[in-house]
Order: C-alpha cells, then structure tokens, then sequence
C-alpha cells in the first residue's frame, strides 16, 4: 500500500482496489442516480476504499491518479481534460435521489456524493471527500446492505450495465444470505434468484422515465445491453423475461446464475479431509441416482413431460429429485393416494412456465411445497377427504 509519509496519507492502488468490495445501503442501490457512468463508477471506485468499521478521517479518501486512469482504461493524450470535466460534472450535476420509507410515507433525499475533490499536475494523489450525509449509506452498516467486489465494475461500459448490476448484486445477496441463514420460506429465497420488477420501476432506477418510450427501443439500448454486458464480465449469468399486462409488458423477471470459477475449491485439492467428504458425497449421490431411476415417479414425471431422457442423464439433477422432492410425493401420495400425486403432476405440468424448464427439479419442489399444505389443510376441514385416498376429486 502507498503511503504518503509526510502527510500521512493512504493512497489506494489498483492492485489493492481490484482486492476490495464496495459496500452500500439497499437504499442507495435502488436510489435513482442522477448522473453519467464516469461519474457513478468514480463513486463506487472511491467506496471500496471507505474501511466501514473504521471510517476515514473528514470522510476523506486518496486514490492514485495513474490508477484512476487505468481503472478507467484512458490512455489518450486527453485523460486530464476528460477527468476534469468528469469531476466537474460529478460536482455539479451528479446526485442521488434516495426514496425511503418513514412513518406513514416515503421521505426523498437528493445527495451530491462527493462534493470536493482535490489533485495537482505535480502530484499522483487524488483527494476524494463524501458528503457528510451520503456516509449513513456507506458505513456502520448493520442490516440492509449489499456487498461486491469493485473489480466487478471495472469492464461495465454502461450506466445501465452499472445500475443493473447493483441491484441484481443486491438480490442475489440476500439470495446467498437467507439460503444458508434461513428465515424466508423456500419460494422467498427462490424469489430473491429470480427477482422481479415493474417496467415502471426499473425505468425509474435506470433514470429512463422519459426516454426510450416505446418499450423495444427501451429493451434494446437499455435492458438487452446491460445484459449483455454484466454476462460477459461479471460473475452473474442473467436472463430474463418479460410479463405481460393486458397487451402491455408490465414487468421483468430476471434469473440470476453465478458463474462457477476454476479455482474455487483448488485450495482443498490437497485436504485430506475434503477428498473423504467428497468421496461420500459421490457414493451418496450414486445412491440417490440409482433410486431415483427405479423410482416410479420418475415415470410419472417423463409420462406428464416434466422430465425427458436427456435429463435423466443429469446425476446432479435426479439426486436432487430423489433427496427433495419424491419425499414430498410420498406425502402426498399417503394423504391422497399415487393417484392423487398423478392428478399434482398433470396439474404442474399444465400450469408450467417456459422459464421454470431451467431448473425443473426447484421448478417441482416449489409446487408441491405450496400443494401439500393445501391438501393437509381441506384434511383438517373435511376429514372425509382423508379416508378417500386419492379417489375424491382434486382441486389444486
């Protein structure tokens, strides 16, 4: 790390920044930013340097000018002027427009993020001060906040690609959070993966209210481009689909997939204990794949067309059926009969969503989670549903 001795200053380089994460309130991702992509990507760079149990002194933080520039991959003979009038314009006309809720309503704060900045022609080091009232979203954070690594930003060419990803980064994070914490019921922390929102709202984060009015010229410079872009240098793969309204596209939905790194588990190759747990794990899921195939409900579901033989091929996939889902079915089938879990299977099928072909063994396991206590509930009211044993009718 760079160290100024004689101011004592901290000066961040790119090799610690890329090492770093930015870390914001919720409130601020879903904020509307009110400014071009230089200047809110020169904010977030600026964020990951902030220590948030350990808040800068003055709310002051240094960069190195050299880096900055790399950061922003400009080498042409302009980068000063660029820079300036980026700063300039930062100063001016950047801010965030901050909705939250308070009391009975809503309370909206505009915020110019950095108001002072400070460099020479003589001196490497770039000055960067936060506004005293933008730190609240920044630091001593305790409970809706989001986390990325800044490094994740450094190839997004787009304002949109840039905003997109910070609310998707804030999705998948609680996503990540509730899976293993727990609190949410299984569909909420799907829905976190999966996240939707109005057209009307994302043009509202996207700052695109009155521009690209007609929704196809909105998809394709605002929405198809930021996809694109986030799949291609982030760590998400992100699809989407539109929903309709009437005639109109009313929202959007998004799936969210993290890309598998080579190296994630390399550090263990050599672990001992990793390669046994490991080993068991593939001995147990050789268990759960050789029931699965003689399952009987596996048929059902290849005879309903919610399972086709290449997927069969998938052990992953029919491990994950015998271990989460075809208990649930055994349920079902003692309280209404193996015709009873016939009928749910033809049901899911004629209810199934193109998106869901995707992850159908999460796609499955979601329906007959919301199904069996459905079926459990009209046993409580109508006992004599209970002894018909699937020979009653079945409303799902």
């Amino acid at each position: 790390m760079s160290i100024i001795s004689e101011n004592q200053k901290q000066v961040y380089t790119l090799n610690e920044i890329e090492k770093r994460k930015v870390v914001e309130h919720n409130s601020l991702i879903t904020s509307i930013a009110k400014m071009q992509k230089t200047a809110l990507k020169m904010f977030e760079l600026a964020v990951s340097c902030i220590d948030t149990e350990n808040p800068p002194k003055d709310n002051i933080i240094y960069l190195s000018k050299k880096e900055l520039f790399s950061f922003f991959d400009v080498s042409s003979a302009s980068k000063h002027t660029r820079f300036k009038e980026a700063i300039e314009y930062m100063q001016k006309q950047a801010f965030f427009q901050i909705k939250e809720e308070k009391n009975k309503g809503y309370e909206m704060t505009s915020i110019v993020p950095i108001p002072t900045v400070k460099w020479n022609s003589y001196s490497d080091d770039v000055m960067i001060q936060f506004n005293q009232f933008i730190m609240p979203y920044l630091i001593n954070l305790k409970a809706e906040f989001t986390q990325y690594k800044i490094s994740e930003l450094k190839e997004l060419n787009s304002k949109y690609s840039l905003i997109l990803y910070r609310w998707l980064a804030m999705n998948y994070s609680q996503y990540e959070h509730y899976s293993v914490k727990g609190g949410r019921r299984a569909e909420q922390v799907e829905a976190y993966r999966n996240p939707s929102i109005t057209v009307k709202e994302l043009r509202e984060i996207t700052d695109t209210i009155n521009e690209y009015t007609r929704f196809q010229s909105f998809e394709n410079r605002v929405l198809k481009n930021a996809i694109e872009e986030i799949n291609a240098h982030t760590s998400f793969n992100v699809s989407y689909e539109k929903v309709k309204k009437g005639r109109s596209i009313d929202s959007i939905v998004f799936h969210i997939e993290k890309k598998r790194r080579a190296d994630d588990n390399s550090y263990k190759l050599e672990d001992t204990a990793f390669q046994v747990d490991k080993k068991q794990k593939e001995q147990s899921e050789a268990v759960l794949v050789k029931q699965a195939m003689e399952s009987k409900y596996t048929r059902l579901l290849i005879e309903n067309f919610l399972l086709s033989p290449l997927e069969m091929t998938d052990t992953a996939l029919m491990a994950g059926l015998q271990k989460n889902v075809y208990p649930l079915y055994d349920e079902l089938k003692e309280l209404r009969g193996f015709e009873g879990v016939k009928k749910h299977l033809s049901y899911v099928h004629d209810k199934q969503e193109p998106y869901s072909k995707g992850n159908i063994a999460k796609y499955l396991k979601k329906a007959i989670d919301q199904y069996l206590p459905t079926v459990k509930l009209q046993d409580l009211e109508q006992p004599e549903r209970a002894s018909v044993r699937g020979k009653g009718e079945i409303h799902e």
